[in-house]
């Protein structure tokens, strides 16, 4: 029995591990329960699966950081949003305890002192479904010799749509993913293309493979979620439905494989996969984030931070959603790049850019 301390329970990613763990009663229990702000979800949640621990972050933020430390935990499961979900990672590893890692921000924002600790034996188990996909290609093994990553995206909701008629779209547009169900951030996000460059960002810190060699491609079905050439020029895929609850299943079983996680694939019934692609002019923000990525340091701290609030204020009806962009720029054209030292330089980086990126939104 594996027990599981789950970050984030509230949360689309949160939710979805919790149906896993309700599939298998005897591999899994959560043990802890943490959840930001949704007390009426989080409150639910604790009544239906009575952990032994449970702390909510908005009431007690201390309660909720030792959730991912405590020592009967076996494995802790980060789904946070955001960048507050650094702090649990590097809790979780500095205690030790193997990390299934759903939290963008843990290797966007802090991979610089987050990967020193998987040098000294610190285990994290990616969950993001390109970055299982990349993992299971490895045979688990990170850092197999390969040629490149070609990670996969489908393109988002306004993948068929000229980039002239972006600036008028609506928040309820964005939200229309054509393949995935997800938080409304992370769709926005993926309707920018920006989610796919803090991909590129992890898939560099996670595999130790030079920006160079890690392409994006557009995939439409969702279906080959990411795939590794090797050195003599054959190619590895990883395919699946589009639904998370192949990866989660597989971060919390590993280094074992459960039955199936979902439907499998259907090879009797013909269909097609299609790659194509990416025009990188089309998606300012995917370029954006990839010279933040190679610029390192603290300016993907500064890209996530100011993101999180132009995307608020699209959803908002603040800005248009070609402004998330223009925000974007503006607040990391204001930052030098400088190296990462500690976690408080970057929560104080993370603050700066949030309110330089308020700034510029009031002013829009």
């Amino acid at each position: 029995m594996k027990k599981i301390a789950l970050i984030g329970s509230t949360g689309s990613i949160g939710k979805q591990v919790i149906e896993v763990v309700k599939r298998y009663p005897d591999e899994f229990e959560i043990s802890a329960l943490v959840a930001s702000r949704n007390e009426k979800t989080f409150l639910e949640q604790v009544e239906e699966l009575k952990p032994k621990y449970s702390a909510l972050a908005s009431k007690d933020k201390q309660k909720a950081l030792d959730a991912a430390c405590l020592p009967d935990a076996d494995i802790v499961f980060n789904a946070a949003g955001g960048f507050e979900g650094l702090e649990y990672s590097l809790t979780a590893l500095n205690a030790g305890k193997p990390l299934a890692l759903a939290n963008k921000e843990t290797l966007v924002c802090g991979g610089d002192i987050v990967m020193p600790y998987t040098q000294r034996g610190g285990l994290i188990l990616p969950v993001d479904s390109e970055h299982s996909a990349i993992w299971q290609c490895l045979h688990f093994n990170n850092y197999a010799p390969l040629r490149r990553l070609i990670i996969t995206a489908s393109g988002g909701a306004f993948r068929d749509m000229p980039a002239e008629s972006l600036s008028t779209v609506t928040p309820q547009q964005a939200l229309a993913h054509p393949t995935w169900k997800m938080g409304a951030k992370i769709t926005v996000d993926s309707a920018t293309l920006m989610n796919k460059g803090y991909e590129v960002i992890e898939a560099h810190m996670l595999y130790g493979t030079p920006y160079s060699k890690i392409d994006t491609v557009i995939q439409p079905q969702s279906i080959v979620h990411s795939l590794v050439e090797f050195t003599d020029g054959s190619t590895l895929a990883q395919m699946s439905y589009p639904t998370m609850e192949v990866p989660i299943q597989l971060a919390l079983s590993y280094p074992q494989r459960l039955k199936e996680a979902v439907t499998p694939m259907d090879y009797t019934k013909p269909f097609s996969l299609d790659f194509k692609p990416l025009d990188k002019n089309k998606y300012p923000c995917f370029k954006l984030a990839l010279a933040c990525g190679e610029q390192g340091g603290i300016m993907p701290c500064v890209l996530n931070a100011a993101d999180e609030i132009a995307v608020k204020a699209f959803l908002n009806g603040k800005i248009a959603f070609t402004d998330i962009y223009r925000v974007v720029d503006g607040v990391v054209s204001a930052f030098s790049a400088q190296g990462v030292k500690s976690f408080e330089q970057l929560r104080e980086t993370d603050a700066a850019a949030r309110l330089r990126a308020q700034n510029i939104i009031d002013r829009l």
